[in-house]
Order: C-alpha cells, then structure tokens, then sequence
C-alpha cells in the first residue's frame, strides 16, 4: 500500500457486545479464512497482486471518484441547518465500492499482517462513521442531499426501494464489516453496519407499523444470514426470510429480470440479470439451510439443476446475454458475444458455496473450482490492475481489459473475492474433516472440540500431486478426512451432463498414507473417506492424474455443435493470436489429438502450455484465464473438429 489517507474527524462509535449465544449454523460449518495461512504458488501471485495492486487502486479509485466525499458530505449536510445542495451524481451504489475495498483489505490482512494498512482502513471507517444518521439509515445518495436525492431514489426513505439500491447498499456494508471484524477483532465497521440492519429490521417487515418493501438488487439476504451467524440475533435471518418470502410483491411487481416473477418456491429455472439471481439464490441456499425449510431446498435445488445442465459455460461463467445482463433460454451460451460478467462468476462460487454447507456434496465445489479457475480469475489481469467486465470465450480483437470503469463493481467485486478464497479450502461437520480445494497452505481447526493442524503442500493445478501432513492433533479418537476426488478425475466435466468428455481416457487417483496404500472409500457425496486416529506427523499422499482432456457440448448448444474444447485438470485452454500464425477462429482439432504438455515458469506469471497438431499448423494453447495479456487479438475456446 503506497498511498494513505489520514481523517482527522472523530467519531464515537458504540461498543457494545452481542449477548445472543451464536446458534449452530449451516449443515457443513466452514472454515473461516482466519484459520488458513495460504503459501502457495499460483494463489499466493493472485494474492501478493491484490496486496500489491488492486486493493490500493480500488482504495486510490474510492479518493478520486468521489467515493469518500460522499461520506464526508452526508456529515456536514447533517449538521448543517439548511440544504447545502450536494449534486448528487454518480450512482447509489458506489458506497458500496468503500465497502467491497475494506473487505478485500480485510481478508488480506490474515495473510499478509500490515498495521499501516489497518490504520487506513480504521481511517476511512471513521468518516463511514460519521455518514450515519442517529437512528442507523446509512445511504449518502439520500443524505447529502435529502430535498434533491439521488434520482433513482424516492421522496422518502425505501420509497422506490428496488431502483435506489438501499438495501443493496446494506448487503454490502454487512459483508465487509463482517470481514472486518473477522480478521481485525475490531467491531468498528460492525457496530456500524448493526446499526443501519437494526434500522432496517425496525422499518421493513411483516409488523405493524412496518413497510412491506423488497430489495431491488439482491444480496441483502445473504449478508443478514451471515449476521445471523456471527451474531445470533433471529432478527437478521427472519429478515432475510421475509425478503425472500416478499419478493414480486413489491413496487415493481412480477418480473423475471429481478427474480420475482413467481413465488420462489415455485421457482425452477434461472432467469434474468444473472449477478442478480446468483446472489438471490446464495441468500436462498443460506435460509434454507439455516431454517431446514424443506420447500426452499427443493427450489434451489430445482434451481442449481437447471443453472449447471443448461446455462453454465464450460469456464464456469453464467449470464449468456448482454441485454440485461442476463441468462438466457437453456442452452443458449453463445460463444463471441457471451457476457458471462465477473460479478456473476462471483456470484456462481457464492451459490456452489453455499449449495456444499447445505448438502456436502462435491459436485457443488466441482462447480466452483471451475468458475473460480476460468471465468472468475480471469476478470483480472494477472498484475491485478486491469479488469473485464464481460468475460467471452471468443474475441475477434477487440476485448482488452479496463484499468476500472464508471460502475465499479466488478474490480471492487474482484477487491474483495480474491483474497477471501483461503476460507473455501476447508469445512468440518462432526468428526469429518473435509478437503475441498488444492493448494499449498497450513490451516488450524477444530473437530468435535478439539485442535487439528493440517499442512498442504502442492503444485495444483499444473499438477496433481498433494501432499497433506498432520501437523498437530489433540484429537484422541478417529475422525474423519474427507478428500474431494474431483469430477474431472471422475470422468465428469460437469454435474448436470451439458459437457462430456470425447477421447475416451479414463484418469485415475491414489492416496497413501505414511507411503502405504490409504484404506479408505469413495463415498457417494464425491469424497475419498479415511476414517482413523490421526497422529502426528502423518502424511497423506494424494496423486489425481492429470491430462488434456477434449470436451464436447450437448448437441442442443448450437453454438458448440460440431466444436472441442481442450481443458487439463481444472484449467480450461484457449488459442490466442500471438501463440499461432493462423486465425485461431478457425483452427480444426482433428479426431484423438496429441499433446505436448510443456510448464512455462516464464510465460504469464508461469503457465502450463498445451501443443497439438492440426491440418492448419501446431495449434498452442494457453489457460483460458491468461488471455488478452499480449495485446488485443483473437482468442477461442471452442475449435472445429476436422
């Protein structure tokens, strides 16, 4: 962090305790991202480029843009006794932009400790602070200027609540202050963002006295779940219920676009604007599996069965139309004008995420690993400081990533998802202990009580050796480790069957322990199962092969019919124009193509490159994230088969 900004403005801010005992939580109970150290190579670049890059850029941006004027005009419209006559420009999200920044910050500083970026963050919250009217509401575009507000907004509060983004806003907030809190120990951002939800809990329900109202865009209702957790006030959740509950009801009615065009219970397919939806179904995931309410389980599930074997793009993007931003009819996923927007990508890993805590099946992290691999890292220039908005599997030259853009909130989104990916490594229930994601790490827990250290160490995902130790273990009875055997080492591109392998391989795996072959079993929810008494120093070898794979779609993906795709282990390939002296538009993979597979330590921050003939000429193939580094030109994912 290069730049920092001192306020010198004071705010007293309430210090009092939650005195509601936590309840149990989810199914599956996650472990947090406080409890992983990562070291690894490929997510350790990814994470020193957001410490680096991106966090001080979106915070520089928050400067520049106005983000923290906002703030600072909402104090002094408040204590001033006349209008001052702030313009109010810009959009009512961008408070949202300081929010996703301090939680990325947050979270990156359980990885790399920093007190000169804590202070910056107390900085800013301070002037957040002082935005806060008396009674909790917290919404600059309404309070710089409460005669003339934003012009999404009403003539009074929540009055055109699904445009003005209030409880957007919120959602928000509660995330990053809980992040914050989390990582920190400091409950600044959080008695903050308690408040505004005590002010929303009060002002919007089912009650007397209390407005009917509904979000407009979505993730209010997964952020007051998390409250719900972390404080144990039913409120939160109830909140979230009713938002659920509610939604189609409110000023906007019936509308596919927002999800409310039927009760969600009746819900089968995913529709409309896609970052929207995803969220909406995170939040639903959350309720259902914090209530056990059976008819919310069942839509999310007939919901996720739908979004993954008809409307998820092999790289795990989601949101096939530009119009809308949003998902198309099944199996419409056009290739060159696919929009599959970061945010949504990020909201596809959210929804899988949640789907595991709810049901700890691996084909819900299956999902994720491949968003999180393809369509979601790639929303970042590998620097950290250049973005996509859209993320196509085609280009015909003319993509380049943006250093940010007016609407920020896919580089903030990215801000704050990167350095959060060390709490989806892991997750326990009971005595089992599950491994859901790859990479280098050391990570402290408890099981059933008791302390376990476990250390991870590997070259995932160029290859698929891991080693795993037990580093510590005051569990003195067997428990459970549960190794997620991915879908690409099962022979399953994709839960759902929209994409299937065509060259016939069948891959295999191993596990030992201490150099003997492991007694365990691959259990129907996709784990290898070791059950014993683990002591110290243990070592637990597992070894996935790993090789190229060619993929074909289902024949009612027109914009596939008759093309390969190329992925190995998690990674999905494409061609780009500087690798390759023909259009790789029109490049022909012939039947049972040969690979060389060749590691690149120098080449886009170390890559693994892929080479096979074709009737044009050696077709070279790189991960579909590193694209778009070189200069703008054509890229392709899906190639003809000759």
């Amino acid at each position: 962090m290069k730049h920092y900004i001192i306020f010198a403005t004071v705010v007293t801010l309430s210090l009092a305790a939650c005195t509601k005992k936590a309840p149990e939580g989810y199914p599956i109970t996650p472990v947090p991202f406080t409890s992983v150290k990562v070291t690894d190579d490929f997510w350790g670049q990814r994470l020193e480029a957001s410490r680096e890059v991106t966090i001080p850029l979106a915070f520089s941006k928050c400067e520049e843009t106005g983000r923290y004027q906002n703030f600072v005009e909402a104090r002094q419209q408040m204590d001033a006794d006349h209008n001052m006559g702030f313009h109010v420009v810009g959009f009512p999200f961008d408070d949202t932009d300081v929010y996703k920044t301090i939680e990325g910050a947050s979270y990156i500083l359980q990885t790399y400790p920093d007190p000169k970026l804590e202070a910056y963050i107390d900085s800013v919250l301070v002037i957040v602070a002082a935005a806060q009217e008396p009674d909790g509401y917290l919404y600059t575009a309404r309070t710089r200027n409460p005669e003339h507000p934003h012009a999404w907004s009403g003539a009074e509060r929540w009055a055109q609540i699904e445009d003005s983004h209030e409880l957007y806003n919120l959602g928000h907030m509660i995330e990053g202050a809980i992040a914050h809190y989390q990582a920190t120990g400091k409950r600044n951002f959080l008695d903050i963002a308690i408040k505004y939800a005590d002010c929303v809990c009060r002002e919007i329900g089912p009650g007397e006295g209390q407005q009917v109202k509904v979000p407009g865009h979505q993730i209010a209702e997964m952020a007051l779940a998390k409250l719900f957790t972390v404080t144990g006030d039913r409120k939160y959740l109830d909140e979230a219920k009713f938002f659920i509950d509610m939604r189609g009801r409110g000023e906007k009615g019936s509308d596919a676009y927002r999800q409310s065009h039927k009760p969600i219970t009746e819900q089968d397919e995913a529709v409309g604007h896609a970052v929207r939806a995803e969220y909406y179904y995170s939040g639903l995931a959350d309720v259902a599996a914090l209530t056990g309410e059976q008819s919310y389980i069942d839509a999310i599930d007939r919901i996720w069965e739908n979004m993954v074997s008809k409307k998820t793009y092999i790289t795990g993007g989601v949101g096939s139309r530009h119009g809308g931003e949003a998902f198309g009819d099944n199996y419409e996923l056009p290739n060159l004008t696919a929009y599959c927007e970061t945010c949504a990508a990020i909201g596809n890993v959210y929804t899988n995420y949640r789907m595991f805590l709810l049901h700890g099946e691996s084909k819900y992290f299956d999902v994720l690993e491949r968003s999180l691999y393809n369509a979601l890292i790639d929303g970042v220039s590998l620097d950290g400081g250049a973005f996509f908005y859209p993320n196509p599997l085609e280009s015909d030259g003319s993509h380049e990533r943006e250093p940010w853009f007016g609407c920020a909130c896919c580089p903030s989104n990215i801000c704050r998802f990167i350095p959060s990916v060390p709490g989806y490594v892991y997750a326990v229930k009971d005595d089992n202990l599950y491994v859901n994601l790859y990479m280098s790490n050391s990570m402290d827990v408890e099981v059933e009580g008791k302390d376990v250290s476990l250390s991870q160490v590997t070259e995932y995902p160029w290859n698929g050796d891991i080693l795993l130790k037990v580093e510590r273990n005051a569990h003195r009875k067997p428990f459970a480790l549960k190794l997620r055997i991915p879908g690409w080492v099962r022979g399953e591109v994709m839960p759902g069957g929209l994409y299937h392998y065509t060259d016939g391989k069948e891959l295999s795996y191993s596990v030992k322990i201490n150099g003997a072959e492991a007694e365990g079993t691959l259990t129907a929810d996709g784990y290898f199962t070791i059950d014993r008494e683990w002591k110290q120093g243990d070592e637990v070898a597992v070894r996935f092969d790993m090789e190229p794979r060619t993929v074909e779609a289902d024949a009612r993906v027109a914009d596939d019919l008759g093309r390969l795709a190329v992925e190995r282990g998690p990674i999905v390939y494409c061609a780009e124009w500087p690798d390759n002296g023909f259009s790789v538009r029109e490049a022909r993979i012939p039947e049972g193509p040969e690979f060389s597979v060749e590691r690149k330590p120098g080449m886009l921050y170390g890559i693994t490159e892929l080479v096979t003939d074709t009737p044009d000429g050696p077709l070279t193939l790189i991960p579909y994230y590193a694209w778009a580094h070189r200069g703008r030109g054509e890229m392709n994912v899906w190639f003809k088969k000759d």
